[in-house]
């Protein structure tokens, strides 16, 4: 038997072929609707009793976080097109005001199921393994006596009370933050008056109660309490004099996008952080509150913060599950996956995991195609540029920089190199989403060092993960290049699945040039070899390969394709996929996220399979393949098939030549597509099927932990 998920309202209608040939204008699923289907897809997996504890809680917490951005930005965007009159219809051909509502109908049935599944069935599985979240109430008289000494010493000197009267206007409600909506009554006159005060975000979110001010995680026998709790039960000491009446927790979500004209901006850098000013201050888009709230309260918060109705989010205590990573973080080894190694890769012949080999020496042997993280990133990537940066032959280094951590190695390397006397470019994206204030502040460490920064193309941000690194040899200049799929986030690299290519060929090393030349100089009429490059040739140059695909077909030869992508909406791209797939072209597509696609719908997809997975790791990696006949192509990449990919920022693809690389990555395109194994499956009425145990109710096999096992069984093979 299979099982089967709590499905996503969608409009009642399945498209087909128009009798001309033509396409109806009902073939795509709606790209917000498919995103909150992504995060239902999410919740599952905590939903899931065969799955670790501590991961369950995890997934709850990661459910939180995407809600949040979901609202921060695509429901904020949405309601400032609707105000402005600028809305239009989607491709799905769904109102914009129609859609709202749609999706916050959606969104609150989401955050129900959320918010029950901890309630219900994570908190008692908890309790069970000896991990407790108590209120006040549970806790005996020493370990209240503990969370006051706690309270008076830790808390209450960073709480401040905010009254509302004549005197004091309605405080300004921060974005994300927790708040007390606070009732006191003032004893002499009986006159009833509201205060506000701001959970700490400094503080834990969930203290230990036996050892509030500890900062390590528990391990065994786990008694924990929410911060608004104790904060809550010690109201009395914020307002001396006054009788505290009730209290509630509410949250304020705020429009979070931003918006900078780069055109009229003769400083990038300080126009993004006036807007990163201004972005703490955008109207509120989402309230939540404790179901208990007393209705004047609630009517008080929704007058005085201008949200309608529909969107306030009556929830049970406490708010803001994505405090729940405290818990996730508890060291207890059995409640979590079990610990991965990332091993090197066998094509740097490193003899030990922990140790990197000579990179350079290797990639002259052969490209070499890493797949992270089940190999090591630190061994390959990350070891590639410390060793440019230390190598005298080395003359020069380029490097995209999207997203990195906090304390990266890359930027540590960078500095180096340029301190070294090397030329180094760095080209920052200040705007990546969510991480503007950290590049900026990269970007001036950068600059400090020597490093030449610049911001790339106005009006495009330069999503592409490239390095490229100059060498004098022997026989004169070499270039190394690195393209990828994901960031040079040496974190993120341990839990997000991505390809990387490590190659000295001379075509992806000019074309490599070429591009950092456009991007840092004036080269409008720059051309490639090797690479596809958005926003000129990367759509244009998928659907001309999709395009000879169903040329192969009418001519007899083999002819597939294969796109594993995190997000897929652009309607020039699914439209050639639809002819393909009318030409009798099979075409499969893993997608872990935004899916319009509609597969299987006679005369239009039926020769399409949509499969997404989710997991341990985040499927990160973009790969475009195609049968040709027998000689398959296929690409990796930066860029997912969205509007903003292709049509707003600098995306490369590079073709793979090695022919045991890409027999390779089409037997694990395969593996993944296999009825054997774990998938949600999407169908023609827009609804994901969740497809995880057998006939027999045995489970199918999931993805990732047959990776992880594979490469554990050839690391151990190249040991022995």
């Amino acid at each position: 038997m299979r099982a089967t998920i709590d499905r996503i309202e969608l409009p009642d209608f399945v498209p087909a072929a128009q009798p001309d040939g033509g396409f109806s204008g009902e073939r795509f699923l709606d790209r917000e609707l498919s995103w909150l289907q992504f995060n239902a897809r999410v919740l599952e997996l905590a939903e899931d009793p065969q799955l670790f504890l501590l991961e369950r809680v995890n997934f709850l917490s990661i459910f939180g976080s995407n809600l949040d951005e979901f609202f921060m930005v695509r429901v904020a965007g949405l309601k400032r097109r609707i105000a402005a009159g600028m809305a239009v219809p989607s491709a799905a051909g769904i109102n914009p005001v129609d859609q709202l509502e749609m999706l916050l109908q959606q969104a609150h049935e989401l955050q129900k199921r959320h918010a029950a599944v901890f309630k219900d069935h994570v908190l008692p599985a908890l309790a069970d393994q000896n991990i407790h979240v108590k209120k006040w109430r549970d806790l005996d008289e020493t370990q209240k006596a503990t969370l006051r000494e706690w309270f008076m010493d830790q808390v209450f000197p960073v709480l401040t009370p905010l009254a509302v009267d004549p005197a004091h206007p309605f405080p300004y409600i921060s974005g994300l933050s927790l708040n007390l909506a606070v009732i006191v009554r003032n004893p002499v006159s009986g006159k009833e008056l509201f205060a506000r005060i701001k959970v700490p975000d400094v503080l834990p979110r969930l203290v230990s109660v036996d050892q509030p001010g500890s900062r390590t995680a528990p391990t065994r026998e786990v008694s924990l309490i929410s911060l608004e709790d104790v904060i809550s039960e010690h109201l009395d000491n914020l307002f001396p004099g006054m009788e505290v009446v009730e209290n509630y927790s509410f949250r304020v979500t705020r429009n979070e996008d931003l918006e900078v004209e780069e055109d009229d901006a003769e400083n990038l850098l300080q126009a993004l952080e006036k807007e990163l000013l201004r972005r703490r201050f955008g109207p509120p888009v989402r309230l939540e509150i404790v179901d208990d709230m007393n209705p004047a309260v609630k009517a008080l918060l929704i007058r005085e913060l201008n949200v309608d109705e529909d969107e306030v989010f009556s929830l049970p205590a406490p708010l803001d599950l994505r405090g729940l990573s405290v818990i996730a973080g508890i060291d207890r080894p059995e409640l979590h996956y079990p610990k991965q190694i990332a091993h090197t890769s066998r094509d740097l012949n490193a003899s030990e995991t922990s140790k990197a080999a000579d990179v350079f020496a290797a990639m002259r042997r052969r490209d070499i195609l890493l797949h992270h993280p089940y190999d090591s990133f630190s061994t390959s990537v990350q070891a590639f540029l410390e060793q440019a940066a230390a190598d005298p032959h080395v003359v020069a280094i380029k490097q995209t920089l999207y997203r990195t951590s906090g304390d990266s190695p890359i930027v540590d390397a960078l500095i180096d190199a340029a301190e070294a006397g090397k030329q180094v470019l760095a080209l920052v994206e200040i705007k990546a989403r969510f991480d503007e204030q950290a590049n900026i502040d990269w970007a001036r460490k950068l600059e400090q060092a020597g490093v030449h920064v610049v911001y790339g193309i106005v009006g495009l941000k330069t999503h592409s993960k490239l390095s490229l690194v100059v060498r004098r040899e022997s026989k004169g200049l070499r270039r190394y290049c690195h393209i990828g799929t994901g960031n040079y986030h040496p974190r993120t690299a341990r839990y997000y699945e991505d390809f990387g290519l490590l190659t000295t060929d001379e075509q992806v090393g000019e074309d490599i040039s070429r591009l950092f030349n456009q991007l840092s100089g004036y080269a409008p009429k720059t051309t490639f070899k090797r690479l596809l490059v958005a926003p000129r040739s990367l759509r244009s140059g998928l659907i001309d390969r999709i395009e000879k695909e169903i040329e192969n077909k009418k001519a007899g030869l083999k002819a597939r394709v294969v796109i594993k992508v995190n997000s897929i909406v652009d309607e020039a791209v699914i439209d050639a996929l639809y002819r393909a797939s009318q030409a009798g072209v099979q075409v499969d597509v893993i997608v872990r996220g935004i899916c319009a696609i509609r597969p299987g719908v006679p005369g239009l997809s039926e020769n399409i399979r949509v499969r997404s997975f989710l997991g341990r790791f985040l499927e990160h990696s973009r790969v475009f393949a195609f049968a040709n006949g027998d000689d398959p192509i296929v690409y990796i990449g930066s860029a997912d098939m969205m509007h903003r990919n292709l049509d707003r920022r600098v995306e490369a693809l590079v073709r793979l030549a090695n022919k045991s690389d890409i027999s390779g990555l089409l037997d694990l395109a395969n593996r993944y597509l296999d009825p054997g194994t774990a998938s949600w499956h999407l169908d023609s009425e827009g609804n994901w099927t969740r497809h995880h145990v057998d006939a027999d109710g045995k489970p199918l096999l999931d993805i990732q932990s047959y990776l992880l096992q594979s490469r554990e069984r050839q690391s151990g093979a190249v040991r022995r």
